[in-house]
């Protein structure tokens, strides 16, 4: 019945690898408590549900990993019900959710995300930077695949898994935007300006001979890693590391910093949060309206720096 589950939320729900992965972990879990407690073959009480909770407590996981574990439990109960015609109790109905501790994601400045964008390569298309006077030498493919992928990341907002993703076919260089696949396998199109589309241009001439010579996902993927196979997202995790490395900047920075700091961005300049939802791609709008606490803060901590009365002691 397991496996069953997994193919329902592979094919009929649409769930990424990643969360797949992170379900099977956690069913995995809940099977070591039933064998851990003596409780496997036999319908299970509202207590030693709860058990469930405390034995994953003690095992040291945190409240956001326990209700995940929840979650995926419920599902695969629902799921064999619906299966067996069954009309049994759930005995996790009635078992609480933790309470997630609320915190904001972290964002960079406009002025940090330029940086990190034109540090390790100030001097590829779309830069701005070179010297007008200075002629720099031609950049290699996996530089400017490397300035691409920071480009995308932060002029669309993608998910990380989105933009490894990406297919050639699913470019419109004409109106500069990518049709992605998010999650749940909604679709939804995104855009990018001129600063990537100059990149984007460069990248795509310099990578023909590698598509002609390698075949295979060279002629389907738009990002390709040195094998010349469809990058992954752990290599997009590398790049943006390394390009944090060789900016300076002070502050941690991922992937999925850049989709922060897009709504961030987007929201400071006055657009409306239900067009930045659509951008994202977030399905419910509570989703997308974080990122106008992420304003708030950021204005008290400019208060808190610039405010001669703001450290005042009384």
């Amino acid at each position: 019945m397991l496996e069953s589950y997994l193919k329902y939320l592979k094919h009929v729900r649409h769930f990424s690898p990643a969360t797949l992965a992170a379900y099977g972990r956690d069913l995995e879990l809940y099977h070591g408590y039933l064998r851990e407690a003596g409780l496997e073959g036999r319908e299970l009480t509202a207590s030693e549900a709860r058990g469930f909770v405390g034995w994953l407590s003690g095992r040291g996981l945190g409240s956001r990993s326990i209700n995940r574990a929840l979650s995926a439990v419920r599902g695969l109960f629902r799921f064999t019900r619906v299966q067996g015609g069954q009309a049994g109790s759930d005995p996790f109905r009635e078992v609480r959710s933790l309470k997630v501790p609320s915190h904001l994601p972290s964002f960079l400045l406009e002025q940090e995300a330029a940086s990190l964008i034109d540090g390790p390569a100030a001097a590829l298309p779309g830069s701005g930077c070179a010297a007008a006077s200075m002629p720099e030498p031609a950049a290699s493919f996996w530089e400017l695949r490397d300035r691409l992928i920071l480009e995308l990341l932060y002029a669309t907002g993608c998910r990380v898994s989105e933009l490894a993703a990406v297919n050639l076919t699913d470019l419109d260089l004409g109106a500069r935007s990518i049709r992605v696949r998010g999650k749940g396998g909604r679709e939804r199109v995104v855009f990018y300006g001129a600063p990537a589309a100059g990149v984007l241009k460069e990248c795509l001439l310099s990578r023909r001979a590698l598509a002609l010579e390698r075949g295979g996902e060279a002629g389907k993927a738009l990002l390709l890693n040195r094998r010349g196979r469809r990058i992954t997202v752990r290599g997009i995790q590398g790049i943006v590391e390394k390009a944090l490395r060789a900016s300076g900047l002070p502050k941690p920075a991922s992937p999925h910093t850049f989709r922060h700091s897009f709504a961030t961005h987007l929201l400071n300049r006055g657009r409306d949060i239900r067009k930045v939802q659509e951008l994202l791609g977030h399905a419910n709008l509570s989703s997308t309206q974080v990122y106008t606490h992420l304003d708030i803060e950021r204005l008290a901590e400019e208060y808190r720096l610039a405010h001669p009365h703001a450290r005042r002691q009384n």
